[in-house]
């Protein structure tokens, strides 16, 4: 099932492929890859048996998709990019959290999107502040800080949400893998660059911006911005909590969706 493919910068990108049908790609936040995410997994497994073609890949530097060098936005897209060529040439885009910044950053530069699935776009208004935090995240990966990074990536996150990754047996590989989040945060300080009915403006699929039941008010905020920013988008409440969703439920939307966009 796991495979690899090559991208037009010659980074080697690991991924999961199930199913057949039109195609959802999943593009997860920071930090998450796929042997720690069985969430996504899951929710892969179960929309695949209902008649999709599903892909979830490793990030760029993280996992199975070992890179040297700085990963930034331009490179990470070139991975999307790859990856909905394997996937038949176009592919609606789940993101979760940051990795909804990424896909919408991959649809307004003219990639094969076919629709867009948000789940909790942590999105700002513009000049909210983005940029400076990214540049002290930035500062902290060239210098070698991976943990201090990781750490201010997660500042203004609930506290245990970071202390619940130090815990885990997986935080090695984690801070290893901090520079990753550099695309990240570029895509986030891209997303408040102007307002978002400027910047979103050439978007012409479906969007659907999703949230959990139980979820921080500025997902809410953002979600309602990118509804009111692409004409045609819709807004859904689903069962989730803690900033990610319930899988069986997850993937009858994300099916539903894939279809509605054919």
């Amino acid at each position: 099932m796991s495979d690899q493919l090559t991208t037009s910068r010659g980074d080697r990108v690991a991924y999961d492929r199930r199913g057949s049908g039109p195609a959802l790609i999943f593009i997860a936040g920071a930090g998450p890859y796929r042997a720690i995410d069985p969430t996504t997994t899951t929710t892969a497994e179960l929309a695949a048996q209902q008649g999709i073609t599903t892909i979830v890949y490793d990030r760029l530097g993280r996992g199975e998709s070992k890179v040297e060098g700085p990963i930034d936005l331009a490179r990470e897209l070139e991975a999307v990019a790859a990856l909905i060529e394997v996937a038949g040439g176009s592919a609606v885009l789940c993101g979760h959290s940051s990795g909804c910044s990424i896909a919408l950053a991959a649809t307004v530069r003219g990639l094969a999107v076919d629709g867009l699935a948000l789940f909790e776009a942590p999105l700002g208004p513009p000049d909210s502040g983005a940029r400076e935090w990214a540049a002290e995240v930035d500062r902290r990966i060239d210098a070698g800080d991976l943990e201090g990074a990781m750490r201010y990536y997660m500042k203004d996150m609930p506290p245990e949400f970071f202390e619940t990754w130090r815990q885990s047996p997986e935080f090695p590989d984690l801070v290893a893998q901090a520079g990753s989040l550099r695309a990240d945060g570029e895509s986030l300080v891209w997303a408040e660059s102007a307002p978002h009915a400027e910047l979103f403006a050439n978007i012409a699929v479906p969007v659907l911006a999703m949230t959990g039941q139980q979820t921080f008010p500025v997902m809410h905020t953002a979600a309602d911005s990118i509804v009111a920013a692409i004409p045609g988008a819709t807004q859904k409440e689903v069962p989730g909590a803690q900033h990610t969703w319930e899988p069986e439920s997850m993937a009858k939307e994300l099916v539903e969706f894939v279809r509605a966009t054919r």
